[in-house]
């Protein structure tokens, strides 16, 4: 396997003014030798978290940015408070910055009150936490992503990256009886929503691109809003506006696994005055996944909080058409996160025009699904995940949207194992790429939840769902006898399983023609210069 035939070169990034690729002494794009582990569920994440950032001592340094960051989230009980955990290690010695989105209003359902609270608490303890509104009008910053770097113990370096923040909703397990600290949510999944989400934790050289990524944003000049009603309110509050500098970065950690990453962002096309790392956008998360599907072959497995936008989804139609025997699996949320009268269609017109292009293309090879928990409660799907053809994966901060892809930022690592995975089929796409540990291994686990399938549990063991046909029919066949037991009244025991048959709701034609322009401006809007749009392109 050629790491080029899947990942981005360093002219393919397409953004020759950030300093992630030209960091590397080997001139490559990507970063050998590196451990990368899956941790499935908020509960996973926070619990390793707070024994990471516990271990931490004086003249350690911990960066994260966030979406979102709710100062009383308990990472893993009483006393594990976010604001607490990080401002204790900041008493401590250790260097803690932070980049915060500061967020839109709160009477438009946003954080901005939260956000400025955790900036608060945090500063009381000696920490520094921004909030930064360096977006694009309407957009975020959407990354979620912690690095742990401890001076003279390298062995302890590591990053966390995925689709959690640390803030309410997110801390719940397997079992989804949701966070006891929600947030206000659609009425559908109840008091505390339950929800999917992954992080990975990442050790080895990748560590420094994910610290380079972050110190690029820190250092940015630029004015953190430049909105004077936004001014008015740092000064009101008194807030820090000009970040601190960091000590110089240290050494990448060696070498400790077999994974190759690639560090892949997007960042707008910003209006006025654009980033000085990426002066006219980075877009690499597209081009990553625009790659990675000239190649898929035989299965793409989704699981994504949106999967929504025509001009995005159309290139994984394209891969459908060109590939008859290409199949696409998709885990989403059953129903969009707000239900009001004007969000709702908002939320779904997109998806609906999406999926139909999908299914014009693959047919019967495409299949879509909801989760729910085991007492039938729908579960908030929130992951960003993409598997191909066992080979490569994906875990970030970005959904397939045009928002992800262009507009917001987000942070995203492509994984390829240099570990062959010898279980049949050896190499599901046929062109010598051999399945690979790690994608493998996160599509087997995540299957396996999902499935209600243990081990050992003939025909749906991991033996029998590498093999992408019998894989595809066994999410078909217990969503079919889940459904059949709702049908039927739910008589008798419940089938084992927490997937639903997916099935987009109607909307009229006029629903779809007063909807689309909002979905357009407000839910999913364009990041890219003219000339890119004009071409789709990326």
């Amino acid at each position: 396997m050629q790491y080029s035939d899947w990942m981005l070169t360093v002219s393919e990034r397409g953004n020759r003014f950030t300093r992630l690729d030209r960091r590397h002494a080997d001139g490559a794009a990507w970063t050998r030798g590196n451990d990368v582990r899956p941790l499935v569920h908020g509960a996973a994440y926070f619990a390793e978290l707070l024994g990471a950032v516990r271990a931490q001592r004086a003249g350690d340094l911990l960066l994260f940015t966030d979406w979102r960051g709710d100062p009383d989230e308990r990472l893993d009980g009483e006393g594990s408070e976010v604001s607490r955990v990080l401002g204790e290690a900041a008493q401590r010695g250790v260097i803690v910055k932070g980049l915060v989105w500061r967020s839109h209003l709160d009477k438009l359902q946003f954080s901005e009150t939260e956000n400025r609270h955790l900036g608060e608490e945090l500063a009381k303890a000696g920490a520094e936490c921004l909030l930064d509104m360096r977006v694009r009008p309407g957009g975020s910053h959407h990354q979620k992503l912690v690095v742990l770097r401890h001076p003279g113990r390298p062995e302890l370096d590591v990053a966390y990256i995925g689709g959690i923040d640390l803030c309410h909703s997110r801390n719940d397990d397997a079992h989804h009886g949701g966070d006891p600290q929600a947030v206000p949510f659609a009425s559908a999944y109840g008091r505390r929503p339950p929800w999917h989400d992954l992080q990975l934790a990442v050790r080895g050289p990748a560590v420094g691109d994910l610290e380079a990524g972050f110190r690029e944003r820190w250092e940015d000049p630029s004015p953190l809003s430049r909105s004077p009603g936004v001014r008015l309110r740092e000064l009101a509050h008194h807030e820090d506006t000009h970040a601190d500098p960091l000590p110089p970065q240290l050494p990448d950690p060696d070498p400790c696994g077999s994974h190759t990453v690639q560090v892949l962002r997007t960042y707008p096309n910003r209006l006025l005055r654009g980033y000085p790392f990426a002066p006219d956008g980075e877009r690499s998360i597209a081009r990553g996944y625009l790659k990675a599907l000239r190649r898929a072959r035989s299965l793409i497995y989704l699981e994504d909080q949106y999967l929504w936008s025509p001009n995005v989804v159309g290139f994984f139609a394209r891969a459908l058409r060109e590939n008859p025997e290409l199949r696409l699996m998709a885990v989403i949320p059953t129903l969009p996160e707000q239900d009001g009268r004007l969000t709702l269609p908002m939320n779904l017109v997109g998806r609906v025009a999406a999926l139909e292009e999908l299914r014009r293309a693959g047919g019967a090879r495409v299949a879509v699904y909801g989760l729910e928990n085991p007492e039938g409660k729908p579960v908030y799907v929130h992951a960003k995940v993409c598997v191909i053809d066992d080979v490569w994966a994906a875990v970030g901060s970005d959904n397939i949207n045009l928002r992800s892809w262009t507009h917001d930022s987000e942070l995203s690592c492509v994984i390829l194992d240099d570990s062959v995975d010898g279980r049949e089929p050896a190499d599901p796409a046929g062109l010598g790429d051999k399945a690979r540990g790690f994608a493998r291994d996160l599509r087997l686990e995540l299957f396996r939840e999902h499935l209600d399938a243990p081990e050992a549990d003939a025909p749906y063991a991991p033996d029998d769902l590498c093999d992408p046909v019998k894989a595809f029919d066994a999410f078909s066949e217990r969503a079919a006898a889940l459904d059949a037991w709702y049908a039927n009244g739910r008589r008798g025991p419940r089938p084992p399983g927490r997937l639903r048959a997916y099935e987009p709701p109607d909307m009229s034609r006029l629903t779809r023609t007063f909807a689309m322009p909002l979905y357009r401006l407000l839910v999913d809007p364009d990041g890219r210069p003219h000339r890119l749009r004009r071409h789709n392109a990326y």
